[in-house]
């Protein structure tokens, strides 16, 4: 499994998207095709948690009156199935790793990673 899920309209998706060839990867835009919850549920298996997946820059944050620090595992799952917006994003998923979020230092892991299936293939 070699998926993709971003936002079309997010400029840093479409910047850290043109950084790689990933014409063998499943592209998914989050926003016309929400994510399910089976696959947040393989999302949560690789991350460990929700709120590794959950992103605290959501304009729906503010717009929702959340406070994040008072989020329960639960509410993060339901957040992100409820808005695409509250998944990180972009989010680099394989059979063995995931990628969540525009870092620096997850961009470079998942680099390291694609450049490595890339010399297995």
């Amino acid at each position: 499994m070699k998926k993709v899920f971003y936002l079309k309209n997010c400029g840093t998706c479409k910047k850290i998207l043109t950084e790689f060839d990933l014409s063998d990867w499943e592209l998914r835009e989050i926003k016309s095709k929400s994510i399910t919850e089976e696959e947040l549920q393989e999302m949560w298996e690789l991350a460990g948690s929700y709120e590794a997946l959950f992103s605290k820059r959501s304009t729906q944050i503010k717009a929702r009156g959340i406070d994040t620090k008072t989020l329960t595992e639960s509410d993060f799952k339901n957040l992100i199935l409820d808005h695409y917006s509250f998944l990180k994003r972009p989010l680099f998923l394989t059979d063995k790793e995931i990628f969540a979020g525009s870092e620096q230092k997850t961009i470079e892991s998942f680099r390291k990673v694609l450049n490595q299936l890339n010399v297995n293939s």
